[in-house]
């Protein structure tokens, strides 16, 4: 049977697919507006290395800053951090009252308090010579532990504070933005990037303290520390309000998988509060920053803010010199080698940019949902004969579709029609376009006569008309998608692994509708689901027994390498091989591309003109459909720019092409050693 393709299907997919192209390209409009990078580091980690390299702060902050650091990330206070420094001290009672039996407390007054019963063993007490950090801390601790806890007391003409309180609990306590720190990064002509963390049951009282330590300073963005937002969970709205008043950009911590981010309670609600005014942070993790290179952290962060719209880069220090150099030299020249690199990739550096409020028209997000179901309707017309030689119901098929997917969205609704759109386009797009060219095939005679160029130019052709078929579905999830939150990752694409499954199911169907398995063209009355109780009926050998082990094998280590948690490494050469290749290429294409399907569509063109057996020919067509859904499935990580993702998917076909040719070479020598020696 010769399926036909419904013109006016075709048309309503042509109409979504404009629809797709337009809002992508406002989609890469605000992309390209979002291009500042906050370069970072730790202002703790500044200070560390000035001590570790005997420096004064002073250079190493100006050499910092010309290295082209624009902020300093500031953390909150700890008496841990305080007792190095020597500008206040937390001494548990228990150690006051051994000094003085041992003679070793010298201050008269002390020793009186002592005599007098008013120092506790299990109270901890407070001192400091600096007024401005003596005042921030009891303010702190007072809001922290209530006013009952902590005893405000006059020592050596000093204030001091007896606070009741577990010792080795209440010096890791964090008390509050440090004023001093932050003026000193301002003055070094840093932005300060705050790192403050929540209170117990937090109050709008507690929120207003803490954005009173920011007045008067130069903030870059604000990012949490611990696994609270400020304010979570019923101040959330004063931190906003707080945030919208000081113009303040949020930080989003990528988490470790790279998959959405840090969990942070209230973290979300926040960012929907300030309407998505939020900025992705990443830092390479501390046990990796001990196994890899300089060059390779160099790379890994111009990938990083590439392909992952990451704009907060809080880089760490090498803590091993490189040889030849000292840990100094080693980290200056790694900050300046990494700031030139991003510079040269064009980005621009300051506190970081954010995406600006992207919601496109919902009539063209209705023509989109429009497409998605034409698309539907159109493959199942592809399968099944009946509905095929049936126009009128295909017809009414779509109309309902259209209106189930089309009505929500123009309603203003309809996030989850979105998403659902999204999963169809990664799978029925590079379905129906294996299918296109499963029938165009068809019309094609194989001939041993066709020379191998001639070949490889036709195979090459056609695994372009399919790509750009193929790309239509990317064009679509993208355009289903397009919104501030998935750029952000806020919302994620579902249904990954989904499809790198489903869509070698629905060309598998198409292929049994169209060919034998077993012997080339269909007999009359012969389709998929007769072919599929054939195999179950067939003989089971030993060789078909060992080459489904081999396909079972196969396709777990498809899935388990697929999609963010992988479940399999990647090997050592495979990861130099996919370095050389984001070194060469603006893009890295996906390895299921290059060396999968596209090599494998390639040999699928062989194998049909050449007459290898169809069950050959049916692998190759299956490997092939990786490829093309792999293509579209790229666009799925809305994080990365959509002219990224673009720029992938063609690199994989000419690398691609490239490598199919080589083997169909390859095949042809074999194919003739073959036919000689069955002439012989």
């Amino acid at each position: 049977m010769r399926f036909r393709y419904n013109r006016l299907l075709c048309l309503a997919i042509i109409v979504g697919l404009i629809a797709s192209l337009v809002i992508n390209v406002r989609r890469h409009e605000v992309e390209q507006r979002n291009m500042t990078v906050d370069f970072a580091i730790d202002y703790e980690s500044l200070l560390e290395l000035a001590e570790r390299e005997g420096l004064p702060t002073a250079k190493v902050l100006a050499d910092a800053k010309e290295a082209g650091f624009t902020s300093l990330a500031v953390y909150e206070r700890t008496f841990k951090k305080m007792n190095i420094s020597g500008k206040a001290t937390a001494v548990p009672g228990a150690t006051i009252l051994e000094r003085y039996e041992s003679g070793a407390l010298a201050s008269a007054d002390w020793r009186a308090m002592v005599e007098r019963g008013e120092i506790v063993g299990t109270e901890v007490y407070v001192t400091s010579h600096d007024p401005l950090t003596y005042r921030e801390v009891e303010e702190d601790l007072i809001r922290r532990l209530g006013a009952d806890r902590v005893r405000p007391f006059v020592a050596d003409g000093r204030e001091a504070l007896a606070v009741k309180a577990h010792y080795a609990s209440f010096v890791k306590m964090h008390l509050g933005m440090p004023t001093d720190e932050m003026r000193a990064v301002n003055e070094a002509g840093f932005y300060v990037i705050a790192r403050p963390t929540n209170y117990v049951k937090a109050t709008d009282e507690d929120v207003a303290a803490m954005f009173h330590r920011l007045d008067g300073i130069r903030v870059s963005e604000l990012i949490f520390s611990d696994k609270q937002a400020l304010g979570a969970p019923n101040a959330l709205d004063a931190v906003a309000k707080e945030c919208k008043e000081r113009n303040l950009t949020l930080g989003l911590i990528e988490a470790p998988t790279q998959l959405q981010f840090y969990k942070q309670d209230g973290l979300l609600e926040l960012a929907k509060m300030l309407d998505y005014r939020a900025a992705r942070l990443y830092s390479i993790a501390k046990d990796e920053m001990e196994k890899i290179a300089v060059p390779v952290a160099i790379e890994r962060w111009v990938n990083t803010d590439e392909e992952r719209n990451i704009r907060v880069d809080l880089l760490r220090l090498f803590e091993k010199p490189q040889l030849g150099k000292t840990l100094y030299e080693t980290n200056m020249d790694y900050f300046r080698a990494t700031h030139d690199a991003l510079a040269a990739h064009g980005f621009s550096f300051g506190p970081a940019t954010w995406f600006e409020p992207f919601e496109p028209s919902r009539v063209l997000r209705a023509l989109v949902m429009v497409g998605v179901a034409a698309a539907g309707v159109l493959y199942l017309s592809l399968v099944l004969p009946w509905l095929n030689r049936r126009p009128k119901i295909e017809l009414l098929l779509f109309a309902a579709g259209a209106l189930v997917m089309a009505v929500p969205v123009l309603m203003g609704h309809g996030g989850k029609i979105r998403l659902l759109a999204s999963l169809a386009s990664a799978n029925l797009f590079p379905s129906i376009a294996m299918l296109w060219m499963l029938d165009r095939i068809r019309d094609k005679e194989p001939d041993d006569d066709w020379s191998l160029p001639r070949l490889f130019g036709a195979a090459a052709l056609a695994l372009w008309v399919t790509g750009a078929l193929s790309f239509i579905g990317a064009a679509y999830l993208s355009g289903s998608l397009s919104d501030v939150e998935y750029f952000l990752e806020v919302n994620i694409f579902r249904g990954i692994k989904l499809t790198f499954v489903l869509p070698l199911v629905l060309v598998a169907v198409g292929f049994m509708q169209r060919f034998d398995l077993f012997g080339g063209a269909l007999a009359e009355g012969e389709d998929a689901w007769t072919q599929i109780r054939g195999l179950m009926d067939r003989t089971v050998t030993v060789k078909m027994l060992a080459a489904l082990f081999f396909v079972l094998i196969a396709g777990v280590v498809f899935i388990a390498r697929s999609g963010h948690n992988m479940g399999m490494p990647v090997s050592g050469l495979e990861l130099r091989f996919r370095a050389f290749l984001e070194q060469a290429m603006y893009a890295r294409p996906r390895s299921k591309e290059l060396l999968i399907g596209h090599p494998a569509f390639m040999l699928a063109a062989f194998a049909w003109a050449r007459k290898w057996p169809s069950i050959l020919f049916f692998a190759l067509v299956m490997a092939a459909t990786i490829g093309q859904g792999s293509m579209v499935e790229t666009f799925a990580h809305m994080r990365t720019p959509v002219m990224m993702s673009v720029a992938r998917g063609i690199g994989g076909i000419v690398l691609g092409a490239g490598i199919g040719a080589v083997l169909m070479v390859a095949a042809e020598c074999w194919h003739k050693f073959f036919v000689r020696v069955s002439d012989n």
